[in-house]
């Protein structure tokens, strides 16, 4: 018995050197949207995988759809260590408790944040989150099957696209076009413009306008000409567009949304000081390079903008000009009565 009792522990503590082997300082859990890192496919730099190499910190990563779905997610108990959220989410949590204050000791790279992403309105005291990409929404059409220059949002609820229109599946933003289309701000708290807006996706979707409501699905249906028009993010469009030459995009005139994703560390978080390291990682030169380069957002860091080409500079799409910039607007967080039931239960009853 002693034997045996000897040779289970020896193949335990084997084991157990093994798997302490392969991550010998832990794990970090990262939740991040799709299509929303360098992965190394097309020689590009596989992030997570450098990562891990320089760390020895396991990566386990998840992706997710949207705001409200990362929100619901960390409510019903699901435990992540960085999560990428956008401006009025992280507003959100802030005011719930939801997240921890970060130690800037543990990111230096931060020194490298331009001084207008620093300070911002969704966490004024800069102590919760580390700017990672931002960019506008807009339009996307497909030259090659509309003859027409699309420059408003109205193009989204017109008849004579019927069947052809691909809009964004997150409540925010599809009531938010529909509210900037009726010329109403996309913070409003007014409830007859908020039921306006209902009223106005409801018919839209009557008159069969609606192909689909889409997520990360716009990719595929974009590139493969499936749909003429979507409604989706500005660095999306650039990379749909190295596919697809014929997709053109538009910030529309009546303005729309400027945003800014942010890291940020959960107060359920385990491994704080794993994703501080992976902030920090991700607020590299080379890796933000890598990942502006990937994945066609919009970088917050100085020296990565500095290191980018002149072309990608110049771009009106990754880096628009002010007088578009002028006419755009950031979500701020809303009223818990206006979000359950303009953002919720209505959304939900306007169906798929």
């Amino acid at each position: 018995m002693l034997s045996l009792a000897l040779a289970l522990l020896m193949v335990s503590t084997l084991l157990a050197g093994c798997g302490s082997s392969n991550t010998p300082n832990g794990e970090v859990n990262v939740l991040n949207w799709g299509e929303y890192i360098s992965d190394g496919e097309d020689d590009t730099m596989d992030v997570i995988k450098e990562f891990e190499e320089q760390t020895g910190i396991k990566v386990n990563y998840k992706v997710c759809s949207d705001n409200e779905t990362l929100y619901s997610n960390l409510k019903q108990g699901d435990s992540y260590d960085v999560i990428i959220p956008s401006d009025y989410m992280i507003s959100r949590l802030i005011e719930e408790g939801m997240l921890q204050k970060l130690n800037f000791d543990n990111i230096p790279n931060f020194s490298d944040v331009m001084d207008n992403f620093v300070n911002p309105e969704y966490d004024p005291t800069n102590e919760y989150s580390v700017p990672y990409m931002w960019g506008t929404v807009g339009i996307i059409y497909n030259t090659s099957m509309i003859s027409d220059s699309i420059t408003s949002w109205s193009a989204l609820f017109d008849t004579k696209y019927a069947g052809q229109v691909l809009m964004i599946n997150n409540s925010r933003d599809a009531i938010g076009v529909a509210l900037k289309y009726l010329g109403y701000s996309y913070n409003t708290t007014d409830t007859a413009e908020l039921q306006e807006a209902i009223d106005l996706l409801a018919q839209q979707k009557a008159d069969g306008i609606v192909q689909a409501k889409v997520m990360d699905e716009i990719f595929g249906k974009m590139e493969n000409g499936e749909a003429a028009i979507g409604v989706y993010y500005a660095g999306d469009f650039l990379t749909m567009q190295e596919v697809n030459p014929d997709l053109a995009f538009v910030v529309p005139s009546e303005g729309s949304n400027l945003f800014t994703d942010a890291m940020c560390i959960p107060t359920s978080a385990a491994n704080k000081e794993n994703a501080e390291k992976f902030i920090n990682f991700m607020c590299s030169t080379d890796v933000g390079l890598a990942n502006c380069e990937a994945i066609g957002y919009s970088t917050p860091l100085q020296s990565v903008y500095d290191a980018l080409d002149e072309e990608t500079r110049s771009n009106p799409v990754a880096y628009p000009p002010d007088e578009v910039l002028a006419t755009c607007e950031a979500f701020t967080n809303l009223p818990q009565d206006i979000l359950k039931e303009f953002y919720t239960d209505k959304w939900l009853k306007l169906g798929s």
